[in-house]
């Protein structure tokens, strides 16, 4: 019943709006931008300012905005978007995602991995090595976070036993971060792009990698001519190769197309059982690993469930439809709504500095674009994800950056000249969009 009174009440509102009326319905957007913007930047911090918090003075912001429906039916239109179906899917797949993260975490499945990469490594290809397995890790793991803090300090030991360049080093490694961040099946940003577009990762997956395959190889010869003569750590650890397996499981099963919430209980439950079987935790310890994963994205629900309602009384104040016809007025063809999306994208990441919230918050805009113009969403979800991540690794004020530069005790300024990855990916997804590439899915 609450559904029909909510069509009821907006039946009347499909007429295109004026600009006073649009950019009153874009406001709450705009609200949580600049307020975030701008106290983070009174604050010297963007990590002080909760964006728990901002989303929630801007939802009731858009609440109190909209007058046209009696206070029910906003309510009622803000619960709507924060429960569909794609929405709770998405929160159920971050559960999971935590739980298995943390549990391969506390196993020793990442020291694991790094011996192994680094035991295999001639001290010639140490540089593109770290770089690599940055990029295995954050694949396996499907975040850019959790691969900067289990690397960059690996790292950063490295060059101060080699004497090598130490931004240079911590440089690869978040470019790498990045990598799977991108494209793992696990990521939030690709389960986020996905969900938003309606296609499937694996599809999401050929398409992304399509796009960044020149961006790796080029990448990886710069690493490897700068790298040519640098020392080999003077220590490795011991290789547990059954540690591995963990990650080497999801990373197989998901490329073979199995369901991710499928993939995730797999990796979730190898990780119970080598851990145990190792000694690494007990049972009681397993399930304390898997909890504080749970908790550990507490925040990323709460804040998915927010910008879903948020968007939610945008779109029923005519709010999504003002803004595609404002952005698109100029667009001819697929080639200029491509670009629309990743300008969006670009600019919502680089004030929010959190790009899986920029994803979230204009993935339903870009939807709508695409369907506009024909545009293939699996091109549109990789754009999403791709231009996201571009500008997530290059701002200062992002979480990777001041996380990598923080344990690496440098100044993140000294890191960005050598985030080559995250400036080619930018580079060869804008020349995708230009050249329309892949063919096939242009």
């Amino acid at each position: 019943m609450a559904k029909d009174n909510i069509s009821q009440e907006t039946d009347g509102l499909k007429q295109p709006l004026s600009d006073r009326k649009g950019l009153l319905a874009l406001s709450p957007l705009l609200v949580f931008i600049l307020l975030y913007l701008g106290l983070s930047i009174i604050a010297g911090n963007f990590s002080r300012v909760p964006m728990t918090v901002i989303f929630l003075i801007a939802s009731i912001y858009a609440i109190a905005i909209s007058g046209r429906f009696t206070l029910k039916t906003r309510i009622d239109i803000y619960s709507r978007g924060a429960s569909t179906p794609n929405l709770l899917l998405m929160l159920w797949i971050y559960v999971l995602a935590g739980a298995f993260s943390q549990s391969a975490k506390s196993m020793g499945a990442i020291d694991a991995t790094v011996n192994l990469t680094l035991a295999a490594l001639p001290p010639a290809l140490l540089l593109p090595g770290l770089f690599i397995a940055a990029c295995f890790v954050s694949i396996s793991i499907g975040t850019s976070v959790g691969t900067v803090v289990a690397l960059v300090p690996i790292a950063a030991g490295i060059a101060t036993q080699t004497g090598n360049n130490i931004a240079l080093l911590t440089a690869a490694i978040v470019g790498g971060a990045y990598f799977g961040d991108n494209l793992s099946f696990i990521s939030d940003t690709t389960v986020v792009a996905t969900q938003t577009q309606g296609c499937r990762m694996k599809d999401k997956f050929k398409v992304n990698s399509l796009i960044v395959t020149p961006a790796v190889i080029v990448v990886l010869v710069i690493y490897a001519l700068m790298g040519w003569n640098y020392a080999a750590p003077a220590h490795v650890g011991d290789v547990s190769y059954i540690r591995v397996l963990p990650y080497l499981a999801v990373l197989i099963t998901a490329i073979c197309g199995l369901n991710v919430m499928a993939v995730l209980v797999t990796g979730i439950l190898l990780c119970g059982i080598i851990g145990m079987a190792g000694g690494d935790y007990g049972f009681y310890g397993w399930l304390d690993a898997m909890g504080k994963g749970i908790v550990g994205m507490g925040e990323l629900i709460i804040i998915a469930m927010m910008a879903g309602g948020m968007l939610e009384i945008i779109r029923a104040n005519g709010g999504i439809d003002y803004i595609i016809s404002r952005l698109t007025r100029h667009v001819n063809g697929k080639r200029g709504a491509e670009g629309a999306i990743a300008a969006l994208v670009s600019l919502v990441n680089l004030c929010t500095a959190n790009n899986t919230v920029a994803i979230l918050t204009v993935g339903n805009i870009a939807k709508k674009i695409s369907e506009q113009y024909g545009v293939d969403p699996r091109k549109a979800a990789s754009i999403l994800d791709t231009f996201s991540c571009m500008v997530q690794g290059l701002i200062p004020y992002g979480v990777q950056m001041l996380l990598a530069a923080g344990l690496a005790h440098i100044s993140p300024m000294q890191i960005i000249p050598y985030l080559y990855y995250p400036m080619a990916i930018g580079v060869v997804s804008i020349g995708a969009i230009v050249l329309r590439l892949p063919k096939r899915y242009s």
